[in-house]
C-alpha cells in the first residue's frame, strides 16, 4: 500500500523489489523483463503466458479470497484551498476516537471486516472515497460513518 500516482508506485515498487503492483484507477504494474511496465495489455499477455505454464484454471488464482463488496471511486466537490485540510482533519478525528488509520495518502480506515478511504484528488478540486466490506450492509455503514465526518469540515 502506498501513494497513488504512477511515479509514486513504480518508485516504492523498486525500493521494496516488489514485481507486481496496482491502482484501483486501472493502473497495472509490472517489473518484468524490463524496468517496470505501466501497461494492461502487456500485463494481460504475461498472465496468460503464465497461466498456459499451468494446468490450474484461471479461476482457481483467487478462489482463496473472500467476497467483498465495494464502492467505485467516489467524488465530492471541495475547494482546491481546502480539501487537503478537511482530509486531515476526518484523519485527525479518526485517529482520535482510537481508529486503525493508514494516513500515507489521506486517511485510510481499517475495520475488522473492511475499509475506507479519503483522500485529496491531486488534480482536481474534489476528495476522493471509496468503501470495502465483507458485506454490502456493511459498507453502507462504513460510507455513512466516513461520510458523516466528512460533511462536519466541508
Amino acid at each position: 500500500m502506498y501513494k497513488t500516482g504512477h511515479a509514486n508506485i513504480k518508485m516504492r515498487m523498486k525500493e521494496l523489489g516488489v514485481e507486481f503492483a496496482g491502482e484501483m484507477s486501472g493502473h497495472v504494474f509490472l517489473a518484468d523483463r524490463y524496468l517496470g511496465f505501466d501497461d494492461a495489455i502487456y500485463v494481460s499477455c504475461r498472465f496468460v503466458e503464465i497461466v498456459a505454464k499451468t494446468s490450474m484454471p484461471v479461476s482457481q488464482y483467487l478462489a482463496d479470497q473472500p467476497k467483498m463488496y465495494n464502492t467505485p471511486e467516489l467524488h465530492t466537490k471541495c475547494d482546491d484551498a481546502r480539501k487537503f485540510e478537511v482530509v486531515a482533519k476526518v484523519c485527525d478525528e479518526f485517529k482520535a476516537e482510537g481508529y486503525d488509520v493508514n494516513d500515507i495518502d489521506g486517511a485510510r480506515i481499517t475495520f475488522a471486516d473492511g475499509w475506507g478511504l479519503i483522500r485529496a484528488s491531486n488534480t482536481t478540486p474534489v476528495l476522493v472515497t471509496r468503501y470495502e466490506a465483507t458485506t454490502e450492509a456493511r459498507m453502507i455503514e462504513i460510507q455513512a460513518l466516513i461520510e458523516g465526518k466528512i460533511n462536519k469540515y466541508l
